[in-house]
C-alpha cells in the first residue's frame, strides 16, 4: 500500500465517525462548551482504536457542523525566537511557558490570532482575537501589543523577538457533549513545513480531549480501550521533525515509534496552503 493511500485510511475512519451524529452548531457549542480554561490530553490513534472510540462515546456526544460541514481544513503558523525559546521551555517542562500561533479556518475564512498559557495545576488558558486572514504569516502591531498584555498579565514579563517558524496543516472534527462542557478534537492528515522543507504525518490521529479536570466521558472511555495519554504538542513535535539537530528527548520514543524516524518522509515541494509567506 502506498503512503498516499495509507494516508487517506485515518480521514476515512474519521468521516465515517461523524457522518451520522446529531449535529450542533457553532453559536451551541461556544454557549455550551466553550472551555478557554480547560485541561488537555492528548492520545495517538490507530484507524482502528479510533473506530472503538467513536461507537463507545455514545450518543451524547453530537458533532460540530458549520454549513453543512463536519470536517475541516485548519491552518496554523507558530511564532518563536530565532534559537527557539518555547521550543526549549516545552521540552524542559517548565511552568512558565507559552505558544503564540495564528490559526485560520480555510473552510471558512476566520483567522484568529492565539496565544495558549499554563495557568494553575496545568490547566491550558486560551486567550485569542480574531485577525484578518492576510495577517496570519506575520506578527501585526495589534498582535503584538496583544501578546505583550498577555505575558505581562500572566507571566509579569515581555514578549521578546518573535518570528514565524512552522506551518502546519490538518484536518479536524469535533465532538461535543453539550451536558457536560466536554470536547473531543480528531485531526488527521498532519503536514508541517518551514522555508526549506514539508513533512507529513503518520497515518494516525490525533485525538484531544478538553474538559474541565481531564475525567470526563471521553478520558473515561479511552482508559477502557488501554489507550494511554502522550506528552505531545504538534508544535514541538514539528519543530523536531523539521530541525533534527535540536534536542527532542522527551519525545524522542514518541518520534521514534510512531513518526517513523525523527527526520520523517522529507520533500520539498512549494506550500500548498494559503499562509505561505512571501
Amino acid at each position: 500500500m502506498t503512503a498516499q493511500a495509507m494516508a487517506s485510511l485515518s480521514r476515512e475512519v474519521l468521516e465515517d465517525a461523524v457522518v451520522d451524529r446529531a449535529p450542533i452548531g457553532l453559536a451551541e457549542v461556544i454557549s455550551e462548551a466553550a472551555l478557554q480554561t480547560r485541561v488537555d490530553r492528548k492520545f495517538l490513534l490507530t484507524p482502528e482504536e479510533f473506530t472503538a472510540l467513536s461507537e463507545r462515546l455514545g450518543d451524547q456526544f453530537k458533532i460540530m457542523e458549520i454549513d453543512g460541514l463536519r470536517t475541516f481544513r485548519y491552518e496554523s503558523v507558530y511564532f518563536d525566537t530565532e534559537d527557539f525559546e518555547q521550543y526549549r521551555a516545552h521540552r524542559q517542562g517548565r511552568r512558565r511557558r507559552y505558544k503564540v500561533r495564528s490559526r485560520t479556518y480555510a473552510d471558512t475564512g476566520l483567522s484568529m490570532f492565539e496565544i495558549k498559557t499554563k495557568g494553575l495545576r496545568g490547566a491550558t488558558v486560551k486567550h485569542r482575537v480574531e485577525q484578518a486572514p492576510e495577517q496570519a504569516g506575520e506578527l501585526s502591531e495589534e498582535n503584538r501589543e496583544f501578546l505583550d498584555q498577555v505575558l505581562a498579565s500572566e507571566y509579569g514579563e515581555e514578549a521578546p523577538p518573535l518570528s514565524a517558524v512552522l506551518d502546519s496543516t490538518y484536518t479536524r472534527a469535533t465532538f461535543v457533549n453539550p451536558i457536560d462542557g466536554e470536547r473531543v478534537t480528531c485531526d488527521v492528515e498532519l503536514n508541517y513545513a518551514n522555508d526549506e522543507k514539508q513533512i507529513a504525518g503518520p497515518d494516525l490521529i490525533v485525538v484531544e480531549t478538553k474538559s474541565a479536570d481531564g475525567r470526563g466521558v471521553s478520558d473515561r472511555a479511552l482508559a477502557e480501550l488501554g489507550i494511554r495519554e502522550v506528552s505531545m504538542s504538534k508544535y514541538c513535535i514539528g519543530i523536531a521533525l523539521l530541525h533534527p539537530q535540536l534536542p527532542a528527548n522527551r519525545w524522542s520514543r514518541l518520534l521514534a515509534q510512531r513518526f517513523g524516524t525523527r527526520h520523517g518522509p522529507v520533500s520539498h515541494p512549494t506550500r500548498p496552503w494559503s499562509m505561505v509567506r512571501s
